[in-house]
């Protein structure tokens, strides 16, 4: 409460005190460090058919698991590796997602023998920076999403369809998506991006 108002956030938050400090501190904020893309990338792969509440109370879980999300570190998992997150309780012990993620680590690797950094490819299509969502509608996934999707398909990645990408996307600040009435709606960017690219945006 600020003022005797009330701040309100993105319905999502619900009355979770373990989102709302997330989406206040984190959530849409750009990042640019190519690790961490890359780990919040993997982490949302984690969260698809799940509520991300339940990724993130198991965050720290996941990082001493995969190594601090070191590509190279992770990227050496052999199949012991595979057995022993499968029996460990601070992740969510999905074979597929584990096998993805270790499969994304040596794509991410392969990327960058080619002298592709990560960051900079998954900011290329946002070039002028974030692209706001002003529909006033929730969005499951976007064009742009769509596009993201298929660029790192085509890259070797998995657990990476459009949907997953819309909410990587968004975490990561490159879709600013806060509902009209969330008290970040307006100071999330300085300014909209280009009108086509908006409508590119939206889905």
């Amino acid at each position: 409460m600020s003022g005797g108002v009330i701040q309100r956030r993105c319905a999502w938050v619900g009355n979770s005190e373990l989102l709302a400090a997330y989406h206040d501190g984190e959530w849409g904020r750009p990042v640019h460090d190519g690790r961490a893309l890359w780990e919040g990338l993997m982490l949302e792969g984690f969260q698809a058919g799940l509520s991300w509440v339940t990724v993130l109370k198991r965050r720290e879980g996941f990082r001493r698991a995969f190594a601090g999300f070191d590509p190279v570190r992770v990227a050496a998992f052999d199949e012991n590796d595979v057995e022993r997150l499968m029996a460990d309780p601070g992740i969510i012990r999905a074979r597929r997602k584990i096998e993805a993620t270790i499969g994304n680590a040596r794509a991410l690797l392969r990327m960058h023998e080619r002298g592709e950094d990560f960051a900079t490819f998954a900011w290329s299509l946002t070039p002028d920076g974030p692209v706001h969502n002003r529909t006033g509608h929730v969005l499951a996934q976007s064009p742009l999403s769509q596009a993201m999707s298929a660029a790192l398909r085509a890259r070797g990645f998995r657990f990476v369809g459009p949907v997953i990408v819309y909410a990587w996307m968004q975490a990561m600040g490159m879709i600013v998506d806060h509902d009209p009435g969330c008290h970040h709606y307006q100071g999330a960017a300085p300014s909209d991006c280009a009108t086509a690219k908006n409508s590119r945006a939206r889905g």
